[in-house]
């Protein structure tokens, strides 16, 4: 069992390898990362400062300028970065763990609880994401936390979804009806044998569930119902640009994080599409 495990895993490293857009997009996001840890660490940058230089270009001082009031562009696209990521990556997590084991639920008992738990999914799938997000952030406030859950718990339905349609397959292969006849446990049967042959479609999309809640993030916050200032995100500080001076005059404020909010974006669907060609049998690159 350890061997076959063995040669999935190498399997999908040797074809995860092959797709170079997915090996970039994979670097350039693992580089991020470890910028916005260390930088904020190593160069004392500090984001809510506010020096006596307003609207200044980018300088030998201020890399990439100041904004309005004075703050330094740099330190805040670092630190913001830290909030976007935190926030797509924490969601997603919430999102499996809540949709995960529903979505086992619903397609391996099937009856009452497939039908209560789908019907609540399509309810979930019914209501427009972004505007019930908001009216949530107005009940709420709009704290990273409170942000990081909304997302996350109105996002559950697709993991469900994805798995449930899997393990309606999985329930009747014959070495889930062997488990059975040996007496084991449902518990042990779904987590030792429907479990992991069920959740190869959610790993396939849990880059795009990522790179869809730092964009709805990044919504809010342009909106103003997201990350408020002064705390900095890529979204409040793209936000800089509804205003018509700032957006033709100080291209610096804003352009910086909404440079780095696309290149992560794209950079991640890179890394999901390498994962969905990789974990695809059909696939044969």
């Amino acid at each position: 069992m350890k061997t076959k495990k063995h040669s999935h895993l190498r399997d999908f490293y040797q074809k995860f390898k092959k797709h170079k857009l997915a090996n970039f997009g994979l670097f350039v996001v693992l580089l991020e990362i470890v910028l916005v840890i260390v930088l904020p660490m190593v160069l004392d940058l500090k984001p809510y400062e506010i020096y006596p230089a307003f609207d200044a270009a980018p300088s030998a001082e201020h890399i990439l300028g100041t904004d309005n009031v004075g703050r330094d562009i740099f330190a805040r696209v670092i630190y913001g970065g830290q909030v976007s990521l935190l926030v797509g990556f924490a969601s997603t997590i919430i999102s499996v763990i809540v949709g995960l084991p529903l979505g086992l639920i619903a397609g391996y008992y099937r009856g009452w609880s497939e039908s209560v738990i789908m019907r609540l999914a399509d309810i979930f799938l019914s209501f427009p994401s972004m505007i019930l997000t908001i009216v949530m952030v107005a009940i709420f406030g709009s704290s990273i936390p409170v942000l990081i859950l909304l997302i996350g718990l109105l996002a559950w339905p697709q993991p469900c979804r994805l798995v449930y349609s899997r393990v309606l397959s999985v329930r009747k292969m014959e070495y889930v009806e062997a488990a059975k006849a040996e007496g084991r446990s449902e518990f042990e049967i779904i987590i030792k044998e429907v479990l992991p042959n069920s959740v190869a479609p959610l790993w396939m999309s849990i880059a795009f569930m990522v790179s869809s809640a730092m964009i709805t993030e990044s919504a809010l916050s342009f909106l103003g119902a997201g990350v408020q200032m002064p705390m900095a995100s890529w979204g409040n500080i793209v936000r800089n640009a509804t205003n018509v001076i700032v957006l033709y005059m100080y291209p610096w404020e804003w352009l910086p994080a909404g440079i780095m909010l696309i290149i992560t974006v794209v950079c991640i669907n890179f890394v999901g599409e390498g994962v969905r060609d990789a974990l695809d049998p059909k696939m044969k690159r």
